[in-house]
């Protein structure tokens, strides 16, 4: 028998002190579990992804020292298995590891081998790979260690087998995707067939910047998986026999994976992100423009569920265009979440600016530049408040606007974090379809109708754009995929120089220089707009 707790926590990066003591918590917690082993999430002492600060000397100093008084403090009872950085001292190379101590000792430091440079991954950049298998003797149990993408290879587990592993440890700090937990499962079912060995899969929780680690730690045998929930920290335990994991209490559940898109999980994760983000940072609330439009209305939402109502505010800007169903729809919807709701018009504000501008203007015709005006004047106004109370400005923003810069620079792209920024349009129709069948939080009318961006008369989004339902199945090709547009084209069905499919592709490489001018958000896809597209802006290729 070897009880085996794992410890799904909630690191801040660069809190080292801080995330040592929630690491004592956890090894407390392992303590009334009668626990042999407790298990941490990578680079757990020091939080994913720590980036640049491992390129300070002193930051490296402090994780050691952190990571020294941990080992001082264990005792004989417990092995725990911490992720941390190692240094080379003869040539300052830092390496990815698993540690293992126990009674006061380091037992074993074991270098991740497969170094992920992709996506949101850059590792190449800080740590060197270890080369060989790190197998601890502990209680009569061999333990194999790994760290994360050394589970998605098949190489390191094989070595740790050979190495006379008889369980595989792997730390992990792996983001959500949508489809993620399919894929996890699917590597971690592959390495237990090819090895025989149970394993313990022990994921970081949390939002960090534009990443959310889900957790959904979990233990694998040839009889299949257990997990820990998604989005919760958690400290929890399962008991190896020899052959089967036994003794699953209250927090495990059956993994479950599915093709659907699963509404509910993308909805706990894009909380959680910006929950983390807003209390990570120091907020004490949010601020957001109202617009009565189905994008600001979702993010209404998602930072009461996030928040609660007492620390959200919308401000509603209504100016010429702006419609009275879109005014009555604003309040009535901050009326139903209680949250504190202020209308401030522009109309004098941007007189005052035409006025001053006129002279400068004078002969030239009336174009996107009032338009634009309009949403300056409001993110001006939502600033100053900002400024004012302290409170995070939200952006309403979606990835579909954002691919097409369909967003006014120093406007209605203004504020600290966009919740939607990886959300398409088409899904954000769906979250707020599902959102609205647990509780009515968004007025019928706001899903329904054509969206607005109410600049001017009888304005609607498709004018200009592609319907939603083809421009996110051609972002995906494009993005994901990394389709050309002839594929795109025969993909949809549809003749390669449609001229709708033309103009989206060539705004998604014109709006370059927006993007990289916006709030960071919450990724939720295989690729979002931000480490995962690092496309040039000054670009001369058109395919």
């Amino acid at each position: 028998m070897l009880t085996i707790t794992l410890a799904q926590i909630n690191p801040l990066v660069g809190d080292l002190t801080g995330n040592a003591n929630l690491m004592r918590q956890a090894a407390a917690v392992a303590k009334t579990q009668q626990a042999d082993v407790i298990v941490f999430p990578e680079l757990s002492l020091m939080g994913y992804p720590p980036e640049d600060l491992l390129l300070f000397p002193d930051f490296v100093l402090a994780a050691e020292i952190e990571l020294q008084q941990l080992v001082a403090q264990s005792d004989a009872d417990l092995l725990w298995v911490v992720g941390g950085i190692g240094r080379d001292v003869q040539t300052s190379h830092l390496s990815n590891e698993a540690i293992a101590f126990a009674n006061g000792q380091i037992l074993a430091r074991y270098a991740k081998q497969s170094l992920p440079n992709y996506g949101v991954f850059d590792e190449r950049r800080y740590f060197v790979s270890g080369r060989t298998a790190q197998v601890i003797q502990w209680k009569g149990i061999a333990l194999g260690l790994l760290v994360c993408e050394d589970l998605w290879q098949p190489e390191p587990a094989q070595q740790a087998k050979a190495s006379g592993a008889q369980m595989l440890l792997t730390l992990h700090a792996s983001p959500f995707e949508q489809g993620k937990m399919a894929q996890r499962i699917a590597v971690a079912q592959a390495r237990q067939e090819e090895t025989g060995l149970p394993i313990v899969y022990v994921n970081q929780v949390g939002g960090q910047d534009a990443l959310v680690f889900d957790g959904c730690s979990f233990v694998q045998d040839a009889q299949g998986s257990q997990q820990l929930p998604l989005g919760q920290s958690v400290v929890a335990s399962a008991r190896w026999d020899g052959t089967a994991w036994q003794g699953m209490g209250k927090s495990w559940q059956a993994v479950v994976t599915s093709e659907q898109m699963a509404w509910q999980d993308i909805w706990q994760v894009l909380q959680l992100g910006l929950t983390d983000y807003v209390r990570k940072n120091g907020f004490k609330r949010v601020l957001l423009g109202l617009s009565g439009g189905i994008d600001s209305a979702l993010v209404l939402v998602l930072a009461v569920d996030a928040l609660g109502a007492e620390a959200v505010e919308a401000v509603m800007m209504p100016f010429t265009y702006t419609s009275d169903i879109s005014q009555h729809d604003a309040q009535e919807q901050a009326t139903m979440l209680g949250v504190r709701y202020t209308q401030i018009p522009i109309e004098t504000s941007y007189a005052a600016v035409t006025a001053t501008l006129a002279e400068r203007f004078a002969g030239l015709a009336t174009d996107v530049t009032e338009e634009n005006l309009q949403a300056r004047l409001r993110g001006l106004l939502l600033m100053a408040i900002s400024n004012k109370t302290g409170a995070l400005l939200l952006t309403t923003s979606n990835k579909s606007e954002s691919a097409m810069g369909y967003a006014t620079l120093y406007g209605d792209m203004n504020g600290g974090f966009a919740p939607l920024k990886d959300v398409p349009k088409t899904w954000v129709y769906a979250l707020a379809q599902w959102r609205n069948q647990q509780a009515r939080v968004i007025p019928i009318r706001v899903i329904e109708r054509p969206p607005s961006a109410e600049l001017r008369p009888d304005q609607t989004d498709q004018d200009s754009l592609p319907p939603y339902s083809d421009l996110d199945a051609w972002l995906a090709a494009r993005m994901i995929q990394g389709a050309s547009l002839a594929e795109i084209a025969q993909q949809a069905q549809i003749e390669p120089d449609d001229a709708h499919l033309k103009q989206s592709m060539r705004l998604l490489r014109l709006a370059e220089y927006k993007r990289r001018q916006a709030a960071i958000g919450i990724k939720i896809t295989e690729r979002s707009f931000d480490k995962d597209w690092r496309m040039p802006i000054t670009n001369g290729w058109k395919g």
